[in-house]
């Protein structure tokens, strides 16, 4: 027999399996959806899981965390929690004050967006008083080196480790001890319990599981960078997300200097609040009043340009809402948005052409909000209808007014949450005119405002624009 062939015949087949990257649930046979969540399309192939000799050093730290007792409720002493500042402002606002002790920190965001950079610049800080451990999967050494000499914070007493391989890291961080740990990133972690490769959902969820366990039981505050897919969602099982105590996402436009960090969930403070951030040659500077920067207008009293009241979190933010409305060459008219829901503002056209007057049906429609924010509140109605209102007719609006509300389908303007931080945002600014629902004005008085409370669409097209 040919020795080749009888080399090949030697080789032991690889066991392969699918992996719902939601639900990280596997399946022998692909299928079009998975069983267990009933999504589409998430099944993936990749190396069966083979569990093989327990490791030694893993032993080591499987368990030595006390053994769990049932207590009482009203036994139970509820404390402060206490909070470690990450040294930037912006980010400890997302947080909720502070990074908690024993807390589990995911951070996602777009390849290039500047994730490193910012947990860079944090560990940097954070090293005057704390001890930390920045481990990379991805780059040497030497290349983190280099980003720190960029930053100018090649000086600061942190401690790097360039490895992948989990049980080494958990064996150098048992006996390092950090205040806080950093893996940049889970996805090139990997563990010697199973066989299949890095990044599969396997690995990442055995390496996350692992890194949450060592976390609580020692009280280090574990950061785990993360990457994101094509279609914005964090790459890796689900189950991930639901692991970890907080998630972050790091976003912006790749032509845009602002970088957003918004947490989409925190055990230890509120969702949906954002840090802003500026991209600039010597790294992420903090900027502390983002609605100035995301006001700044080259031409006054443009047609379609209005000013947003946005709220994001407890932080009220202003932002420019521009629409362009035009006649279309098409059978069906173009519904484009940016930073907004193309749903909602297909459903607000339909409230404007019955309760405004204005038959937008052979109208194309695009609607932009300025410095690539995303606004997903409801509270942003009324400043799209007046936007694309002020464009159709080709009439500006005064560049002191702003405007917030929500809109109903029958066309009433309904109160919105946190209505008078909105104002008190806008008299900041100092805008002469506020454009607001009736339902937010109990109790507000400004000498510095004109406010026009509104209680339907057809009432404040009409003071708008006569």
């Amino acid at each position: 027999m040919n020795p080749i062939i009888n080399v090949f015949n030697n080789v032991a087949k690889v066991k392969t399996v699918y992996s719902c990257g939601n639900c990280g649930a596997q399946f022998p046979k692909w299928a079009g959806q998975c069983q267990d969540c009933g999504d589409w399309n998430t099944l993936t192939e990749e190396a069966a899981p083979i569990k093989v000799a327990a490791n030694p050093k893993a032993a080591r730290f499987a368990g030595f965390a006390p053994q769990a007792d049932v207590q009482r409720l009203q036994s139970v002493s509820v404390r402060g929690t206490p909070r470690v500042s990450s040294g930037l402002s912006e980010l400890d606002r997302v947080l909720g004050g502070g990074l908690v002790p024993g807390s589990v920190i995911l951070l996602g965001g777009d390849p290039g967006i500047g994730k490193s950079t910012l947990i860079l610049q944090s560990l940097a800080m954070l090293s005057t008083d704390k001890k930390t451990l920045y481990v990379t999967g991805e780059e040497s050494a030497e290349q983190i080196a280099l980003r720190a000499g960029r930053l100018g914070v090649q000086d600061a007493d942190l401690d790097l480790l360039a490895d992948n391989q989990l049980e080494t890291i958990l064996d150098i961080a048992v006996a390092h001890k950090p205040d806080v740990m950093v893996m940049d990133s889970i996805q090139t972690l990997y563990t010697d319990t199973l066989q299949s490769a890095p990044g599969s959902v396997a690995q990442v969820r055995e390496t996350a599981s692992r890194l949450v366990r060592y976390g609580k039981q020692t009280g280090t505050i574990i950061i785990l960078v993360g990457h994101v897919t094509k279609e914005g969602a964090l790459a890796g099982p689900r189950v991930l997300e639901h692991m970890v105590d907080t998630v972050l996402y790091f976003e912006g436009e790749q032509n845009s200097s602002f970088r957003l960090i918004r947490a989409i969930k925190n055990r230890f403070g509120a969702v949906n609040e954002i840090g802003v951030f500026a991209m600039t040659d010597t790294g992420l500077k903090e900027v502390t009043n983002p609605s100035a920067m995301f006001i700044k207008r080259t031409q006054k009293d443009a047609t379609g340009s209005v000013v947003l009241v946005s709220q994001e979190g407890t932080r009220p933010l202003l932002v420019e809402v521009q629409s362009l409305v035009d006649q279309s060459s098409l059978a069906n008219p173009r519904r484009v948005t940016v930073g907004l829901d193309s749903q909602r503002l297909a459903m607000l056209l339909a409230v404007v052409n019955r309760h405004a007057g204005l038959s937008l049906y052979d109208q194309d429609v695009f609607v932009n909000v300025i410095g690539g924010v995303k606004v997903h509140e409801p509270a942003a109605d009324l400043a799209i209808m007046m936007s694309v209102v002020s464009s159709f007719k080709n009439r500006a609006l005064n560049s002191d007014l702003a405007v917030f509300g929500e809109v109903g389908l029958t066309g009433e303007i309904r109160p919105v949450q946190r209505g008078a931080d909105r104002i008190r945002e806008v008299e900041k600014l100092g805008f002469k005119t506020l454009i607001m629902p009736k339902g937010n004005l109990s109790g507000i008085k400004s000498n510095k405002l004109n406010i026009i409370a509104v209680s339907t669409l057809e009432e404040a097209v009409r003071h708008a624009f006569d």
